[in-house]
């Protein structure tokens, strides 16, 4: 278990008055995440200078612990980046000690089932095997596996130009959705990070929508909604993304971000390659449908550096 804060005796500060005699002890970790449940909880945490596991445990023990986010019985689907033949050194696939933690996590904080899958652009098998992720999440007690074609299935989606698509009903049909997407740059979007990582779960030719590619991920945002994104920064791929190969494009950072707010989230990844939130078409997009701010410093953000 985790050893960062004393839980028991924040709970108890919790404490809400009804009328003069009645007070009742009330838990805001359990369930789906509430954005004002309390002022001191941040809502967006970046954690620098740590091995993954550690940025990932104290990104999460600070927005008031993973059962926060996951409740006791609930089948939640890890989305990470398992898009390419890459080792993790290359940078373009989501770091396995990363995807590791947050599965261990869920698995503590009650999860009956934790799923992990990606529909990558290269072999799957290779993808699976050499990005190291495979072998982390079942050493952490998930379940891993290749996506079956006969799980797409077309839903309304409503966007503006995704009106329907097949989407992975396993994402779809989870209790919890939790996004970890690696930050690197993209030859297309600039850079890939959580709205992006959503293309794994697309199914069709996704190629379709790179003429419209800002507004379709933005119109992915009606329809995906996760409890929680974890964004591993931990090794970033600066050039020729997003499948990269040469371990100099890398570059090591030891940064993780968390945070509800999945277009806040992409903005501060976004300033590690010296870009503001607001450059990114389908961040501007997404925000003016509602479905995030840009700027995340409205939100109750907190920096920690390990």
């Amino acid at each position: 278990m985790l050893d960062s804060i004393d839980r028991r005796e924040f709970i108890k500060s919790l404490l809400v008055t009804s009328g003069a005699a009645l007070s009742v002890i009330v838990n805001p970790f359990k369930g789906l995440p509430l954005l004002g449940a309390k002022e001191d909880i941040p809502d967006l945490v970046m954690v620098k200078g740590g091995t993954p596991k550690a940025l990932v445990q104290k990104a999460l023990v600070s927005m008031g612990g993973m059962d926060r986010f996951v409740s006791r019985g609930d089948i939640v689907v890890v989305k990470p980046n398992i898009g390419w033949d890459r080792l993790p050194e290359q940078g373009a696939n989501t770091n396995p000690e990363v995807v590791e933690t947050v599965v261990r996590m869920c698995i503590d904080a009650g999860a009956k089932k934790v799923k992990v899958f990606d529909r990558p652009c290269d072999d799957p098998r290779r993808c699976y095997a050499q990005s190291g992720i495979e072998n982390a999440v079942r050493s952490a007690g998930g379940e891993i596996y290749y996506v079956d074609e006969r799980k797409f299935r077309e839903v309304n989606i409503g966007g503006e130009i995704l009106k329907k698509w097949p989407m992975y009903t396993e994402v779809l049909e989870a209790d919890k959705v939790i996004n970890v997407p690696v930050a690197k740059h993209h030859s297309l979007t600039r850079v890939t990070l959580a709205l992006k990582n959503w293309m794994g779960v697309m199914g069709g030719n996704r190629s379709l929508i790179h003429q419209k590619i800002d507004q379709s991920l933005a119109d992915l945002t009606l329809l995906i909604k996760p409890s929680l994104t974890i964004l591993d920064a931990t090794r970033i791929l600066l050039r020729n993304g997003p499948s990269g190969g040469n371990v100099h494009d890398v570059k090591k950072m030891d940064v993780v971000v968390a945070g509800i707010d999945q277009v806040a989230v992409d903005s501060l990844g976004a300033s590690f390659f010296g870009i503001k939130g607001e450059e990114l078409g389908f961040l501007r997009i997404a925000e003016k449908m509602g479905k995030g701010t840009i700027d995340y410093k409205k939100l109750r953000f907190k920096s920690i550096e390990l």
